[in-house]
């Protein structure tokens, strides 16, 4: 039986610099980065120090992929379209004027939302963040 998510995925460009990005500027911790194998494959993780049951592998666009799918895969993250992760914060608004204030790219300002206030980020890779503060969700807010 499935007892919790303990591991997802984000594609990076660069794992050095992402995962310098995830420590440095979103305040994670560093959780594993060894290589594996004939030294070809690197498996980076990072984790948020107040979950660290939830590990977000850094890893580039490659195998088991297809050579054309890794392609399509680098091509997203150059346009910056690739969804990265959801990122519950306690004020969305402060957290914003934080994360731009050490150069991190927004799409989207702050909005109210009927679940709470919503920002959307680029990583150094492209990948979206999207910021949350939750509030309890309204159905009657959305008319």
């Amino acid at each position: 039986m499935i007892t919790n998510i303990s591991i997802t995925s984000v594609f990076v460009q660069d794992i050095d610099t992402a995962k310098a990005f995830y420590l440095d500027v979103l305040g994670f911790a560093e959780h594993t980065d060894i290589t594996i194998g004939d030294g070809s494959y690197r498996w980076c993780t990072v984790m948020h120090p107040s979950q660290p049951e939830l590990e977000v592998h850094l890893t580039l666009p490659g195998p088991p992929y297809s050579p054309e799918m890794a392609d399509t895969l680098r091509r997203a993250q150059a346009e910056g379209g690739m969804f990265g992760l959801g990122l519950a914060v306690d004020d969305c608004r402060k957290t914003h004027e934080e994360l731009r204030a050490k150069g991190v790219e927004f799409i989207q300002e702050p909005s109210e939302r009927p679940y709470g206030v919503e920002a959307v980020a680029r990583d150094n890779s492209g990948n979206w963040l999207v910021l949350v503060e939750q509030r309890e969700f309204d159905p009657a807010a959305l008319g």
